[in-house]
This record gives structure tokens, sequence and C-alpha cells, in this order.
């Protein structure tokens, strides 16, 4: 009966308090009738006799009314028992969604530990990863900077470009075409010489006056840069002089010498604002070459070295064949002769041939011969046993006969 039918506000309407109002209000109608009644009494006996018949009808539709409040406060009831179980079932509902809810947070929860777990596990990966490269960028920073100790010595930079030339040609060439610290015939001795197909040296320099683009290069005013593009003009210029009057010696060097630049950057900036420089040095007929030309010479002279091996090897050849062609003529009159002589030998066999068929034939016709008795010799006749006819006598045997028809 405390059961909560609906609430209005903050109202809350139960069935204990729906069945009282209900009686209230019934018990306001018996009052109104009672009244009514009361009030009808003063009438005339019609109508106290109409109002008896209106009572009755009040009596009845209030009979009716008492049964329709217990049905409906048993239908009120049933209401809420079934509010009773659907809230019930709701809290059932509820109480399972908040399991549910409950364990997927959980697992949703687990997976993000393990996805953090991981995470943790490779950005400690990468620490990792960075520490090392720290550590080679730290050797690396202390070889840069040994670098730049040994390239600040005019000599230890020498021998550095030195060492760079030595290693692309060493890679390129083979053993035997081209030499180091090689002797003209002048007393100069070029950085490397490599020998071509008529084997006049191709000259190659190492040195490079590197001091005027570092000055370039450190220059922050305009004057400091006019200075220092001045002094890269001469010293370079005077450089690549220097080089066609060492190595440049008609009918015992080639027409022309190579400068190594050992930077791919210097040999790029001087192409960039020195044509100047350039133009100067061909006309001198000596070649600027950083490593990646100096390296791309190298295999074309391998490559001219390679055909010139190839042409020689190819009149070798040509002279091997030729050879195999009078070996062959000579091959070939001696299996004349040999056929010859194959000839000779059949012929004899076929003579020796015609000869057993004719001994064949011979043995043949004396196995045909037949000796009667009668003309055999007395002797014989004298011997032969009596009361026996004499045998025929035979001149040769059948298996003599059979040789002598097989040719034995």
């Amino acid at each position: 009966m405390q059961d909560i039918l609906f609430t209005m506000g903050d109202v809350t309407v139960t069935v204990a308090a729906a069945l009282i109002a209900f009686g209230a209000l019934a018990l306001i109608l018996l009052l109104s009738i009672a009244i009514v009644i009361a009030r009808g009494g003063r009438a005339n006996e019609s109508a106290a006799a109409a109002q008896v018949m209106r009572t009755q009808e009040l009596e009845l539709r209030l009979a009716d009314m008492l049964r329709a409040q217990s049905e409906t406060s048993g239908r009120m009831q049933e209401m809420g028992a079934a509010l009773a179980g659907r809230q019930s079932d709701m809290a059932r509902a509820v109480s399972e969604r908040l399991d549910a809810v409950h364990h997927r947070v959980g697992q949703s929860m687990e997976q993000t530990t393990r996805n953090t777990m991981e995470s943790l596990s490779v950005l400690h990966e990468r620490l990792g990863i960075i520490d090392s490269a720290h550590k080679n960028l730290t050797d690396l920073t202390t070889q840069v900077t040994t670098l730049r100790d040994v390239l600040a010595n005019k000599q230890s930079r020498g021998a550095f470009g030195q060492a760079r030339m030595e290693s692309i040609v060493q890679d390129g060439m083979p053993k035997g075409s081209y030499a180091f610290q090689y002797t003209l015939n002048n007393g100069k001795r070029p950085d490397c010489v490599v020998f071509l197909p008529d084997q006049r040296p191709l000259c190659i320099d190492a040195k490079f006056p590197l001091e005027a683009i570092t000055a370039l290069h450190a220059a922050r005013s305009d004057e400091e840069k006019k200075a220092a593009a001045q002094r890269m003009r001469l010293d370079v210029t005077r450089h690549i002089a220097d080089i066609a009057d060492k190595y440049l010696i008609a009918g015992e060097t080639q027409e022309t010498a190579l400068m190594f630049v050992p930077s791919e950057s210097v040999y790029a900036e001087i192409h960039d604002g020195f044509d100047d420089i350039i133009q100067k040095a061909y006309r001198a007929r000596v070649v600027l070459v950083s490593p990646s030309l100096l390296m791309l010479a190298i295999q074309v002279m391998q490559q001219i070295l390679k055909d010139a091996r190839m042409r020689d090897a190819a009149d070798q050849v040509r002279t091997e064949v030729m050879n195999m062609m009078g070996d062959i003529e000579l091959l070939r009159d001696r299996v004349s002769k040999l056929g010859r002589h194959f000839e000779q030998v059949n012929e004899d066999v076929r003579q020796v041939l015609i000869s057993v068929g004719k001994i064949g034939k011979r043995a043949a016709k004396i196995e045909e011969l037949d000796f009667d008795v009668a003309e055999a010799p007395a002797e014989v006749l004298a011997n032969a046993p009596r009361g026996k006819a004499a045998p025929a006598t035979e001149l040769f045997p059948p298996q003599f006969a059979r040789k002598m028809q097989a040719g034995e």
C-alpha cells in the first residue's frame, strides 16, 4: 500500500493516499445526497416519491462507484506490483549494465596499461638509440676537429689530398698502369701518373692552394671578400702555370694534365664564382677535377686501356687463327692421303673376296664329283670283305668340303 503510483513535482502519490482521497470524495458525495434528501422531505409526496427514486438511483450509482473504486483499487495494486516488478527488472538491468561497464573499463585500463608499457619500452629503446647517436656524434665531432687541425697545416693538407687521390686511382686502375712520385726526364716528380696505351703518362697533381678559399670563407666585409677573391685568382693561376711548366713535356707526357681539388664544395665554388680561372686552366691544358670527376676520368682511362688490350688481343687472335688455318690445310692433306690408303685397302679386300669366291666354286665342283664302285682299283675290291658290298671311296670328307665352301 505504500507503493508509489506517480510523482507530481515534489509530491509523491502512493496507493494508500489515492484510496483515502477516493473515500473522502465518496463521503462528500453521500453527504450531498443526504442534504438533498433532507431538503426534499418538505416537498409533497410526489416529490418525495421522486426523491426516493432519485435516492435509489443515487444508491445504485454509489454502489457502482464503490464497485468501480474496488476495481480501481485492485488495478492500482496490480499496477503497483507491475511497477515493483519493472523496478526490480530495471535495477537488475542497471546492475548488469554497471557490471558490463566495469568489465569494459577494466579491460580498457588493462589494454591502456599494456600499450603504455609497450610505448615506454619503445621509448626506452629510442632513448638508447639516441644515446648511441649522441656518442657517435661526439666521436664525429672529435674526428672533425682532428680533420680541421690536419687541414690547417699545409703539409698535412697536402698529404690528405695525396692520400685521397691515391685511393681513387688505386681503386679504379689496374696495377702497373699507374705510378706515384714518378720521375720525368726534366727531374720533376708529379704526385701521380697514369700510363695510357701510347705509354705517355698523364700527370695528376694533388696539391691545391686552400688558404685563399679559407680566407674567402672567413671574409665578412665586401673589401675582405674582394681581397680574398683576388688572392684566390692569383694563387690558383700560379699553381696552374706551375703544373703546365713542370708536367706538360712535348713527346714525353700527354698534352693535358689534371689538377685534383680534394673538395666537391671548393670545386663547385670555383666553377660558380671564378669562371676566368677555369678558362685560364683550359687554355693552359690543365683540367681541374673534383673527387667525383677524377673517379669518372679514371673509369674512362680504364676503358681506354681495356680497349687497347682488346685490340692487342684481337691481333693475337688473328695471328692464331691464321696459324690454325694452316694446320687445317695440313690436316686436310693428311686426311686425303688416309682416304687414298683406305681406298687401296678396300680394293685389296675386294680382290681377296673374289679369290675366296673362286675357291668356293672350285670346292663345290669337287664336291659334285661321284666315283662309281666298278671304277675302284682292284686292290680295294680284293681287300673288301666277302658277302658285303665294297663301300664307295670319297675323295674329300664332308667336313673338308664344307670348309672349302666357307672359304677356309
